[in-house]
């Protein structure tokens, strides 16, 4: 039977092996024995005993890329799309969070592939459709989940964009704008990600930039922590589909695959059992913001855990973007007390959540409320943030704030209905 190993920097974690059921995993003993040792997963425990397919198999494909990226990356390779193993040996030297798949990470000062000028950069944005992640060329072995086009990339300290070759981890995530389908969506996800952060919620930093006539979002990749000279230390996380054993395809709690998604109640329950209370209360608040400001795409894999030897908790907030706007659905991620849709929710609604999740319903609704208050303080000085970086403001950006203030009050009048 192949083997192949799972490498944290220079230390072999554990090695996927491929059995006639699937892919199994198994801990290396003295892994075991390390003291800063932690979990892949919490579904995937520290323990001396192999992990089988109907575990690894779904913790595996939630570190490729989804749909349409997914099929153009294993064509270019020349593997099948299914083939998750073969996958993230080409493109998994630097994948979310901190594993490297068959080679282990480079100790070598930090370097990359320079882009030169913008002129450069706007053309490997324009190519990302055809080339997802840069796959095949030279050096080259990155990957991340989701549908929507971006590129890991390393920023230098004096700015210089650079592409990472050669298993060097990347720093920041480059999100382009998509004006034919999500018209406006950089300047909306930079608007909510800086609203976020100005509510008092950990969220990853951001600024924008421009590119010729492409504009992009860049992401610092809480991940990842700068050393100076010496590679970025990589930190690992998983998302809530992985930490919850369910495939990409089932990250909705409605879905068409026949496997029922991750509801409130599971990821709620998940926080409670591995973290403390100060987190249970951050995931409360990342639930209420999203309803807020409608954010209808926040799935399980839009959620994640940071690992480490001592412990899991809530990683910073991401991907978050008002959907109000945009011709997308209206129908929320998780169902709350069986709705989906957020202006349907009224306060009997947001207590069955608290009952379900054995949380005090008197707790919640005040929580809402301070949520919101702080949404609508806030809101005036993030849109004044977004204008002020470097791709500038949008003409969307009136109604973003619109569509958030609307909605946030709708969710305010109908705390106090019956």
């Amino acid at each position: 039977m192949d083997s192949f190993p799972v490498f944290y920097d220079m230390f072999e974690v554990g090695r996927l092996t491929l059995t006639t059921a699937g892919p199994s995993f198994r801990y290396d003993p003295r892994w075991l024995r390390t003291a800063r040792a932690f979990p892949v997963s919490l579904t995937i425990p520290l323990r001396d005993r192999p992990y089988g397919p109907e575990i690894i198999e779904p913790w595996l494909r939630n570190l490729l890329p989804e749909a349409g990226a997914l099929t153009v990356a294993g064509r270019k390779l020349g593997i099948a799309k299914d083939d998750a193993i073969g996958m993230l040996l080409r493109i998994g030297q630097d994948t979310a969070g901190a594993l490297s798949f068959g080679t282990p990470h480079s100790t070598r000062p930090p370097s990359g592939r320079p882009i030169p000028d913008a002129s450069a950069l706007e053309r490997i944005i324009n190519e990302l459709p055809a080339k997802p992640f840069l796959v095949d060329e030279d050096g080259v072995s990155m990957s991340l989940a989701g549908v929507q086009e971006k590129l890991p990339v390393y920023l230098q300290p004096d700015g210089q964009l650079t592409i990472p070759v050669d298993g060097m981890p990347s720093t920041h995530i480059l999100k382009p704008n998509d004006e034919k389908r999500l018209f406006g969506n950089v300047q909306n996800e930079a608007l909510c990600m800086v609203l976020a952060a100005q509510c008092g919620l950990p969220t990853a930093a951001v600024t924008t930039g421009k590119a010729g006539m492409r504009s992009y979002l860049l992401v610092t990749r809480y991940d990842r922590v700068l050393r100076g000279t010496a590679p970025p230390l990589r930190i690992h996380q998983e998302d809530f589909c992985q930490a919850l054993g369910k495939p990409p395809s089932a990250k909705y709690e409605r879905n068409q695959t026949g496997i029922k998604g991750p509801t409130l109640k599971d990821m709620i329950a998940l926080v409670s059992a591995n973290m403390t209370a100060v987190e249970t209360n951050r995931m409360l608040d990342a639930v209420f913001f999203n309803v807020l400001i409608c954010n209808t795409d926040s799935h399980a894999k839009n959620y994640s855990i940071l690992l480490t030897g001592q412990g899991a908790t809530l990683a910073p907030l991401y991907d978050l973007n008002c959907a109000d706007c945009w011709d997308v659905t209206r129908n929320m991620a998780q169902t709350i007390a069986g709705k989906d849709r957020g202006d349907h929710l009224h306060g009997r609604h947001w207590k069955r959540l608290a009952e379900e999740c054995k949380l005090r319903p008197s707790l919640i609704l005040p929580r809402v409320e301070r949520m919101a208050g702080k949404l609508f303080g806030s809101l005036p000085d993030a849109r004044a943030a977004v204008e002020a970086m470097p791709a500038g403001g949008h003409v969307m950006l009136d109604q973003f704030c619109t569509a958030i203030e609307r909605r946030a009050r709708t969710i305010l009048k109908q705390l106090a209905e019956p």
